[in-house]
């Protein structure tokens, strides 16, 4: 599978582990290297010698040394050697621990599989045990927003002048929403906590922030009243989660090869927070993969920015149907060489978006999949706006920082762009620029 050093960056644990696997890769360090159709397999000279192979469907890795982090170093060192210099990691057959290795995978994925059957054979739960579970939950929750609400009619009533800003008394409230069990709705106001006195459009942000989040309450109010794919979207809102078996039983699944067109990694309190977005090659059907992992654990699906996956895909039930994960797999992930179905422009974009927020009103991220836009740079230096613009002149500004790799990939030529949407303006998560994929977020952990 050819890799760039970047995708293999991305599945580092953390900074250390990926300065260590460079280090690892010198070709001093390995003996008995080796490739097979499914695995590759070196062993590496460390402290001592570890024995090192990676699954070539999924780049699932196992090796013979004591760390807690996955991958660790030494399948990243092989990773990155592999890479770098192909030649050293020459067809051969493998060793007995590959084989044994393998042959466990294998019979992991069978029982997996039987689970999953035997799961779907099984009873469904008593109907009538869910409802009065449902409904005292739902009696919690009504009485948390009811507190929500008088709460933050108070703040309207005095201005939004006067609105605290930072995390105090806004934290206290989302405390209350977490006790109630909306825990939804109390990241939303969590994050309405640090818009007063961010920017000069603060105000307008807030005002939205406010508005979706009284929508919400309403709805919520009216869930018995909704029509199911609406309902599923208020409960997600709010904060009901549902299980993968819960996903897979009730949600569209869609078989197709699944460009994976941007990715990012986000560090939460507790949690690293993986958004994959995905685009069918043949359906154009748009997703968002989210995954969520503790410390240096590895994700549970090996998903790489640039790479083309072929798979089922299981949708959360929703009125515009996005959030999925992967069902099942089939064979290896390829390189992305060619945009992936069709590409918006500027006008295309605002307009799905537009369809979208009438179906699900909130929405906060949305997959952006421009064709042939320009970055272009407008303003003096003490106020620089980074922008791209469509073959009919419309211009959307670029949030985040640091867009001079754009700049450079482009040269100032047409290219494809991903990104995420939030309404306002587009952060550039990745772009095709000669028939080649670039990652435009470090896939570098950071410390």
């Amino acid at each position: 599978m050819p890799l760039s050093a970047d995708q293999i960056a991305a599945l580092a644990p953390d900074a250390k582990a990926l300065a260590a696997g460079k280090q690892s890769a010198a070709p001093r360090l390995w003996d008995a290297l080796g490739r097979s159709d499914v695995a590759i397999w070196g062993e590496c000279k460390g402290s001592a010698v570890y024995q090192v192979r990676v699954a070539l469907d999924d780049l699932v890795a196992k090796c013979s040394c004591p760390s807690r982090k996955f991958p660790c170093k030494h399948s990243l060192g092989l990773l990155f050697l592999a890479a770098e210099s192909p030649e050293r990691v020459p067809p051969a057959t493998a060793p007995e621990w590959v084989t044994e290795w393998l042959g466990k995978r294998s019979e992991s994925a069978d029982r997996k599989r039987q689970r999953a059957e035997k799961a779907a054979d099984a009873a469904p739960p008593d109907p009538e045990q869910q409802a009065k579970r449902a409904e005292k939950r739902l009696a919690r929750v009504l009485a948390g927003i009811e507190a929500l609400e008088l709460w933050l009619s108070d703040l309207v009533r005095t201005g939004v002048a006067s609105v605290p800003a930072g995390d105090g008394v806004w934290n206290t409230q989302a405390a209350r929403l977490v006790d109630a069990q909306a825990p939804g709705l109390a990241s939303r106001v969590r994050r309405l906590g640090f818009l007063p006195r961010s920017g000069s459009d603060w105000g307008e942000r807030f005002a939205d922030g406010l508005g979706r989040l009284a929508l919400l309450i309403q709805a919520t109010r009216r869930l018995e009243a909704l029509d199911g794919p609406l309902a599923a979207d208020v409960r997600a809102a709010v904060g009901w989660t549902l299980e993968r078996d819960e996903v897979v039983a009730a949600g569209e699944r869609l078989s197709d090869e699944w460009a994976i067109v941007g990715q990012l990694v986000e560090d939460d309190d507790r949690f690293r927070v993986q958004r994959s977005w995905l685009r069918g090659v043949r359906s154009g059907r748009d997703a968002l993969v989210l995954q969520f992992a503790a410390g240096p654990a590895r994700f549970p699906e090996t998903l790489l920015p640039g790479m083309v996956l072929d798979a089922e895909l299981a949708f959360w039930p929703s009125a515009n149907p996005l959030r999925a994960l992967v069902n099942a797999r089939r064979g290896e992930m390829k390189p992305l060489t060619g945009r992936p179905n069709k590409a918006d422009g500027i006008d295309g974009l605002l307009e799905s978006y537009a369809n979208a927020l009438g179906r699900q009103p909130w929405i906060e991220r949305f997959p952006a999949v421009l064709g042939d836009v320009v970055p272009v740079l407008t303003g003096d230096a003490a106020a620089e706006r980074f922008q791209v613009i469509d073959p009919q002149g419309r211009a959307v500004a670029l949030s985040g920082s640091g867009h001079w790799k754009l700049f450079a990939v482009s040269g100032g030529h047409p290219i494809d762009l991903f990104g995420e949407w939030d309404g306002r303006s587009l952060l550039p998560l990745g772009t095709l620029a000669e028939g080649g994929y670039h990652a435009l977020v470090s896939a570098e952990p950071t410390a």
